[in-house]
């Protein structure tokens, strides 16, 4: 199936937002040690420390960045994200002065936040485990093979023995210099040298792996960068393309993370429900529940109406 950028959305993965679950006494006159910052710390309330990966997890939730990405106090956000931490962290402390914790509602809804937190902390553990980079890259060869389908490419190659010869040849192209040139000068590839590399126009799905990906990855006009084949290192240039061409990896990788992650969370669900004991109330009874009150009343206003 190929991707919709539509289809998936990021936020919910994490929650709306995290749900701060403070450990302190709720006795106003037990003073807490006094937490002192440092690298890993962002702030310190009361003597409650909120770390620098809490404000980096709030900021994942809020979509303002990607899991595992760089949130130092250069980003721009990062002392709007501090901040808001604070306020929850001020009215947490101010709610457990009050011993509002205490109250069996509370005591519910406390327990509910820790369930979330749970299942998010397993989410961030099959993310970590399961959508790794290999696993992208597998999914954005897929993806590009389904957007290539009617797509023609007109491609130049210059095939060379070894990576370090690659290097060279890719270092000079960097430089400035015509592909068709160095093609001429470089190029093992008999078939092709004397014109450039040129091959002429082709359908990239008709190719082996990896030249599909590796030339959905190429802009129009530019060089991809060398890599190994089993006739040698490459080097490929896109000079035309037919049809409009497919996202690069960094453009589709959003979407192919999305994509994953929610597929790990469908299966591990359908794991733990088919061997879990789930047993849920007859919705017939929440209608006769709905229903009771109001037979009872017609039945007493019957009753006081009768002679």
């Amino acid at each position: 199936m190929q991707l919709n950028r539509h289809s998936f959305v990021l936020a919910g993965i994490l929650g709306a937002a995290l749900v701060t679950l403070s450990s302190c006494s709720p006795q106003s006159d037990v003073q807490a040690p006094v937490a002192t910052i440092d690298s890993e710390t962002a702030a310190v309330v009361n003597g409650e420390p909120i770390y620098m990966i809490d404000v980096e997890l709030e900021a994942v939730a809020q979509g303002q960045i990607e899991p595992n990405s760089d949130f130092s106090p250069a980003h721009p956000e990062f002392h709007q994200v501090l901040d808001q931490l604070i306020d929850q962290r001020l009215l947490a402390q101010e709610a457990l002065r009050r011993n509002l914790d205490q109250e069996p509602e509370a005591a519910r809804r406390l327990a509910a936040g820790r369930e979330r937190l749970l299942g998010n902390i397993l989410v961030e553990s099959l993310v970590a485990n399961e959508v790794t980079d290999d696993a992208i890259d597998r999914m954005y060869e897929e993806q590009v093979k389904l957007q290539q389908l009617d797509d023609e490419v007109r491609l130049r190659q210059i095939l060379v023995e070894t990576e370090a010869d690659a290097a060279s040849v890719y270092a000079e192209l960097l430089g400035g210099r015509d592909f068709a040139e160095a093609a001429l000068e470089h190029s093992q590839d008999v078939r092709t040298r004397l014109e450039g590399g040129d091959l002429g126009w082709i359908s990239p799905n008709d190719l082996i792996d990896p030249l599909p990906a590796r030339i959905g990855d190429t802009v129009t006009g530019e060089v991809s960068a060398p890599f190994e084949t089993s006739d040698g290192w490459l080097i490929l240039k896109v000079d035309e393309r037919r049809t409009t061409p497919p996202k690069t990896k960094s453009e589709m990788r959003p979407e192919i993370i999305t994509f994953l992650t929610f597929t790990q969370i469908s299966d591990i669900l359908r794991e733990l429900r088919a061997r879990a004991d789930v047993r849920q109330r007859d919705p017939e009874e929440y209608l006769q529940d709905t229903e009771a009150p109001e037979t009872t009343d017609n039945s007493a206003q019957e009753e006081t109406s009768t002679p």
